[in-house]
Protein backbone atom coordinates (compact mmCIF):
# COMPACT_ATOMS: atom_id res chain seq x y z
CA UNK A 1 0.00 0.00 0.00
CA UNK A 2 3.14 2.15 0.86
CA UNK A 3 3.88 1.61 -3.00
CA UNK A 4 0.93 2.76 -4.20
CA UNK A 5 0.83 5.98 -2.01
CA UNK A 6 4.22 7.17 -3.34
CA UNK A 7 3.09 6.42 -7.21
CA UNK A 8 0.11 8.75 -6.16
CA UNK A 9 3.07 10.86 -4.91
CA UNK A 10 4.93 11.50 -7.51
CA UNK A 11 1.88 11.60 -10.43
CA UNK A 12 0.61 14.62 -8.07
CA UNK A 13 4.33 16.15 -8.18
CA UNK A 14 4.57 15.59 -11.72
CA UNK A 15 0.98 17.47 -12.29
CA UNK A 16 2.39 20.53 -9.91
CA UNK A 17 5.55 21.02 -11.89
CA UNK A 18 3.69 20.62 -15.17
CA UNK A 19 0.69 23.34 -14.24
CA UNK A 20 4.34 25.43 -13.15
CA UNK A 21 5.55 25.37 -16.61
CA UNK A 22 1.86 26.03 -18.03
CA UNK A 23 1.47 29.25 -15.99
CA UNK A 24 4.87 30.37 -16.70
CA UNK A 25 3.79 29.96 -20.88
CA UNK A 26 0.70 31.99 -19.78
CA UNK A 27 1.97 34.44 -17.75
CA UNK A 28 4.63 35.39 -21.00
CA UNK A 29 1.60 35.70 -23.28
CA UNK A 30 2.31 39.20 -24.08
CA UNK A 31 6.49 38.85 -23.26
CA UNK A 32 7.99 40.41 -26.76
CA UNK A 33 10.07 37.44 -27.94
CA UNK A 34 9.36 34.57 -25.28
CA UNK A 35 9.15 31.22 -26.55
CA UNK A 36 6.91 28.60 -24.50
CA UNK A 37 7.49 25.56 -22.81
CA UNK A 38 6.87 22.32 -23.16
CA UNK A 39 6.78 19.49 -19.86
CA UNK A 40 7.62 15.43 -20.87
CA UNK A 41 7.51 12.64 -18.42
CA UNK A 42 8.74 9.58 -18.36
CA UNK A 43 8.01 6.21 -16.18
CA UNK A 44 10.19 5.44 -13.29
CA UNK A 45 12.06 2.53 -12.65
CA UNK A 46 9.20 -0.42 -12.76
CA UNK A 47 9.54 -3.43 -9.89
CA UNK A 48 9.97 -6.69 -11.73
CA UNK A 49 7.83 -9.25 -9.32
CA UNK A 50 8.87 -12.11 -11.97
CA UNK A 51 10.57 -11.95 -15.42
CA UNK A 52 9.43 -13.06 -18.63
CA UNK A 53 11.07 -16.33 -19.80
CA UNK A 54 10.79 -20.05 -20.80
CA UNK A 55 9.78 -22.33 -18.08
CA UNK A 56 10.75 -25.82 -17.27
CA UNK A 57 8.61 -27.34 -19.58
CA UNK A 58 9.50 -24.97 -22.91
CA UNK A 59 6.87 -22.97 -23.20
CA UNK A 60 6.98 -19.13 -22.13
CA UNK A 61 5.77 -17.22 -19.67
CA UNK A 62 4.99 -13.54 -19.04
CA UNK A 63 6.45 -11.25 -16.61
CA UNK A 64 4.47 -9.29 -13.83
CA UNK A 65 5.99 -5.96 -13.86
CA UNK A 66 4.30 -3.18 -11.31
CA UNK A 67 5.19 0.64 -12.25
CA UNK A 68 6.32 3.02 -9.01
CA UNK A 69 4.93 6.13 -11.00
CA UNK A 70 6.34 8.93 -12.95
CA UNK A 71 9.36 11.68 -13.33
CA UNK A 72 9.41 14.64 -15.15
CA UNK A 73 11.84 14.02 -17.98
CA UNK A 74 12.48 17.55 -19.28
CA UNK A 75 11.19 20.71 -20.09
CA UNK A 76 11.48 21.63 -24.04
CA UNK A 77 11.54 25.00 -25.34
CA UNK A 78 9.34 25.55 -28.57
CA UNK A 79 11.34 27.80 -30.94
CA UNK A 80 8.21 28.09 -33.11
CA UNK A 81 7.68 31.51 -35.16
CA UNK A 82 5.47 34.05 -33.04
CA UNK A 83 3.46 36.84 -34.64
CA UNK A 84 4.55 40.17 -35.44
CA UNK A 85 3.25 43.09 -34.90
CA UNK A 86 3.82 46.63 -35.97
CA UNK A 87 5.53 49.26 -33.41
CA UNK A 88 6.77 52.15 -36.12
CA UNK A 89 9.87 52.20 -34.17
CA UNK A 90 12.65 51.64 -36.59
CA UNK A 91 15.10 50.16 -33.49
CA UNK A 92 12.37 47.35 -32.86
CA UNK A 93 13.50 44.40 -34.93
CA UNK A 94 11.40 41.00 -35.54
CA UNK A 95 12.87 37.79 -36.96
CA UNK A 96 10.61 36.40 -39.63
CA UNK A 97 12.46 32.73 -39.75
CA UNK A 98 15.18 31.31 -37.71
CA UNK A 99 18.35 32.84 -36.32
CA UNK A 100 18.92 34.71 -32.98
CA UNK A 101 20.09 38.20 -31.99
CA UNK A 102 23.55 38.18 -30.32
CA UNK A 103 24.29 40.27 -27.58
CA UNK A 104 27.39 41.23 -24.99
CA UNK A 105 27.23 42.58 -21.46
CA UNK A 106 29.76 44.29 -19.98
CA UNK A 107 31.79 41.79 -19.10
CA UNK A 108 31.95 40.18 -22.38
CA UNK A 109 29.11 37.43 -21.76
CA UNK A 110 27.23 36.16 -24.82
CA UNK A 111 23.73 35.60 -24.80
CA UNK A 112 21.04 35.06 -27.55
CA UNK A 113 17.64 36.39 -28.02
CA UNK A 114 14.58 36.68 -30.07
CA UNK A 115 13.50 40.03 -28.06
CA UNK A 116 14.28 43.03 -30.67
CA UNK A 117 12.89 45.44 -28.35
CA UNK A 118 15.86 47.56 -28.74
CA UNK A 119 17.12 51.18 -28.30
CA UNK A 120 20.24 53.20 -29.14
CA UNK A 121 21.72 54.02 -25.79
CA UNK A 122 22.28 57.99 -25.14
CA UNK A 123 26.10 57.23 -24.23
CA UNK A 124 27.54 54.75 -26.22
CA UNK A 125 25.72 55.67 -29.04
CA UNK A 126 25.43 51.63 -29.10
CA UNK A 127 22.11 49.58 -30.23
CA UNK A 128 21.35 47.75 -26.84
CA UNK A 129 18.53 45.74 -25.11
CA UNK A 130 16.38 47.08 -22.30
CA UNK A 131 19.06 45.80 -19.97
CA UNK A 132 22.20 47.33 -21.88
CA UNK A 133 23.29 44.37 -24.07
CA UNK A 134 24.71 45.60 -27.14
CA UNK A 135 23.74 44.10 -30.35
CA UNK A 136 26.57 42.18 -32.35
CA UNK A 137 27.33 42.37 -36.00
CA UNK A 138 29.74 43.52 -38.38
CA UNK A 139 30.81 47.23 -36.89
CA UNK A 140 32.02 49.39 -40.03
CA UNK A 141 30.37 50.95 -43.02
CA UNK A 142 32.63 47.72 -45.09
CA UNK A 143 31.76 45.36 -42.89
CA UNK A 144 34.71 43.64 -41.87
CA UNK A 145 35.00 43.91 -38.34
CA UNK A 146 32.99 42.33 -35.99
CA UNK A 147 31.49 44.14 -32.86
CA UNK A 148 28.79 46.14 -31.64
CA UNK A 149 26.56 48.15 -33.84
CA UNK A 150 26.86 51.77 -33.31
CA UNK A 151 24.95 54.06 -34.65
CA UNK A 152 27.49 57.31 -35.22
CA UNK A 153 28.61 59.52 -38.14
CA UNK A 154 31.38 57.61 -38.34
CA UNK A 155 32.70 56.60 -42.04
CA UNK A 156 30.31 59.27 -43.22
CA UNK A 157 31.07 60.56 -47.07
CA UNK A 158 33.43 63.34 -47.55
CA UNK A 159 30.56 64.64 -49.67
CA UNK A 160 28.39 65.24 -46.97
CA UNK A 161 27.37 68.82 -45.77
CA UNK A 162 29.23 70.37 -42.69
CA UNK A 163 27.41 70.05 -39.74
CA UNK A 164 25.06 67.52 -40.82
CA UNK A 165 23.83 65.36 -38.22
CA UNK A 166 21.76 61.52 -37.91
CA UNK A 167 18.37 62.56 -39.19
CA UNK A 168 17.16 58.85 -39.72
CA UNK A 169 18.08 55.10 -38.75
CA UNK A 170 17.19 52.40 -41.28
CA UNK A 171 17.57 48.88 -40.56
CA UNK A 172 17.04 46.30 -43.81
CA UNK A 173 15.99 42.99 -43.75
CA UNK A 174 19.09 41.74 -45.03
CA UNK A 175 20.54 43.32 -41.40
CA UNK A 176 22.40 46.30 -43.29
CA UNK A 177 22.45 49.85 -40.92
CA UNK A 178 21.91 52.90 -43.09
CA UNK A 179 22.12 56.22 -41.65
CA UNK A 180 20.61 59.23 -43.27
CA UNK A 181 22.51 62.62 -42.07
CA UNK A 182 20.47 66.20 -42.14
CA UNK A 183 21.40 67.39 -45.92
CA UNK A 184 19.79 63.85 -47.17
CA UNK A 185 23.47 61.83 -47.45
CA UNK A 186 23.22 58.56 -46.54
CA UNK A 187 25.50 55.60 -45.91
CA UNK A 188 25.54 52.16 -44.57
CA UNK A 189 27.32 52.17 -40.96
CA UNK A 190 27.10 48.58 -40.52
CA UNK A 191 25.36 44.93 -40.15
CA UNK A 192 23.44 43.10 -37.39
CA UNK A 193 24.55 39.09 -37.51
CA UNK A 194 22.33 36.26 -36.79
CA UNK A 195 23.27 33.38 -34.89
CA UNK A 196 21.93 30.00 -35.19
CA UNK A 197 22.16 26.26 -33.82
CA UNK A 198 22.48 23.02 -34.24
CA UNK A 199 20.54 21.98 -31.34
CA UNK A 200 18.62 25.56 -30.31
CA UNK A 201 16.90 23.10 -27.54
CA UNK A 202 20.45 22.85 -25.26
CA UNK A 203 19.76 26.43 -24.88
CA UNK A 204 19.12 27.59 -21.36
CA UNK A 205 16.84 30.60 -20.18
CA UNK A 206 18.92 32.99 -18.40
CA UNK A 207 15.74 35.63 -17.39
CA UNK A 208 15.26 38.87 -19.15
CA UNK A 209 14.48 37.34 -23.12
CA UNK A 210 17.48 36.16 -22.79
CA UNK A 211 19.42 32.62 -23.58
CA UNK A 212 22.84 31.08 -22.67
CA UNK A 213 24.90 27.74 -22.59
CA UNK A 214 25.17 28.62 -26.46
CA UNK A 215 28.56 26.29 -26.95
CA UNK A 216 25.91 23.05 -25.66
CA UNK A 217 23.40 24.34 -28.30
CA UNK A 218 26.33 24.02 -31.23
CA UNK A 219 26.24 27.48 -32.17
CA UNK A 220 26.92 28.22 -36.16
CA UNK A 221 28.90 31.15 -37.71
CA UNK A 222 27.50 34.53 -37.68
CA UNK A 223 25.28 34.90 -40.70
CA UNK A 224 24.30 37.82 -42.21
CA UNK A 225 19.88 37.89 -42.43
CA UNK A 226 18.72 35.56 -45.31
CA UNK A 227 21.77 33.86 -45.82
CA UNK A 228 22.64 30.00 -44.45
CA UNK A 229 18.85 29.41 -43.77
CA UNK A 230 18.29 32.70 -41.06
CA UNK A 231 15.21 34.44 -41.19
CA UNK A 232 14.72 38.28 -42.28
CA UNK A 233 15.04 41.54 -40.00
CA UNK A 234 11.25 43.36 -40.00
CA UNK A 235 12.25 46.98 -38.78
CA UNK A 236 9.29 49.01 -36.87
CA UNK A 237 8.03 45.56 -35.84
CA UNK A 238 8.27 43.19 -32.82
CA UNK A 239 7.94 39.50 -32.77
CA UNK A 240 5.54 38.60 -29.98
CA UNK A 241 5.59 35.28 -27.57
CA UNK A 242 4.06 32.36 -29.44
CA UNK A 243 2.13 31.05 -26.52
CA UNK A 244 -1.37 29.63 -27.82
CA UNK A 245 -3.93 30.58 -24.85
CA UNK A 246 -6.28 27.86 -26.28
CA UNK A 247 -3.45 25.63 -26.15
CA UNK A 248 -2.50 26.22 -22.44
CA UNK A 249 -5.94 26.30 -20.72
CA UNK A 250 -6.39 22.76 -22.42
CA UNK A 251 -3.12 21.71 -20.76
CA UNK A 252 -3.58 23.41 -17.57
CA UNK A 253 -7.21 21.77 -17.24
CA UNK A 254 -5.85 18.17 -18.46
CA UNK A 255 -2.62 18.60 -15.54
CA UNK A 256 -5.06 20.14 -13.28
CA UNK A 257 -7.44 16.32 -13.38
CA UNK A 258 -3.82 14.25 -13.20
CA UNK A 259 -3.13 15.98 -9.94
CA UNK A 260 -6.64 15.50 -8.68
CA UNK A 261 -6.67 11.85 -10.13
CA UNK A 262 -3.42 11.16 -8.36
CA UNK A 263 -4.73 13.02 -5.23
CA UNK A 264 -7.53 10.09 -4.79
CA UNK A 265 -4.69 7.53 -5.42
CA UNK A 266 -3.55 8.49 -2.15
CA UNK A 267 -6.84 8.59 -0.11
CA UNK A 268 -7.80 5.62 -1.86
CA UNK A 269 -4.81 3.85 -0.69
CA UNK A 270 -4.99 5.20 3.14
CA UNK A 271 -8.85 3.89 2.91
CA UNK A 272 -7.42 0.25 2.22
CA UNK A 273 -4.87 0.35 5.00
CA UNK A 274 -7.79 1.48 7.51
CA UNK A 275 -9.46 -1.39 6.55
CA UNK A 276 -6.79 -3.66 6.84
CA UNK A 277 -6.01 -2.09 10.08
CA UNK A 278 -9.43 -2.59 11.64
CA UNK A 279 -9.15 -6.53 10.39
CA UNK A 280 -6.95 -6.58 13.23
CA UNK A 281 -9.46 -5.19 15.42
Amino acid sequence: MTSMMNTGVSGMESAQEDMQVIGDNIANVNTVGFKASRMSFEDSLTETLRAAGSTGSGSSSTGLELGTGVNPAATTTLFTQGSLTQTGVNTDLALQGDGFFLVKDASGAQYVTRAGDFHIDATTNQLVTNDGLVVQGYSDAGLTTQGGITIDETGKPATAAAGAVISNVSIHQNGEVWLTLSDGTSFRRGQILLQNFTNPSALSSAGGNLYTNLTAAGPQALAAPQSNGLGAVQSGELEMSNVDLASEFASLITAQRAFEANARVITTSDQVLQQLVALKQ
